[in-house]
């Protein structure tokens, strides 16, 4: 989302609006990075924790967590402001 908007500030042809097709992206990066580790964390028992790496599956699956609220509030403030142009007119 952060590349987006800069990319929609920089760019003559792209607006800021242009910017919310990032989302679904970001909301699937986000969701195939929880499954990723909800998968890792699978192996690290089946392996009974030989496999290691206990630590940066719980980093990861709190990134993914942070990565789906960004996303989500990020499509909430593009709801809430296309509503607020509508009722402009």
């Amino acid at each position: 989302m952060p590349v987006a908007v800069v990319l929609g500030h920089r760019t003559a042809g792209v607006g800021l609006l242009d910017a919310a097709y990032a989302i679904p992206f970001g909301m699937a990066c986000s969701v195939g990075a929880l499954l990723f580790a909800r998968g890792a964390r699978g192996r690290i028992q089946r392996t009974l924790e030989r496999a290691g790496g206990r630590g940066r599956v719980r980093v990861s699956r709190w990134l993914a967590v942070a990565g789906i609220c960004v996303a989500l509030s990020a499509s909430l403030a593009v709801g809430f402001y296309e509503l607020l142009l509508r009722l402009e007119t």
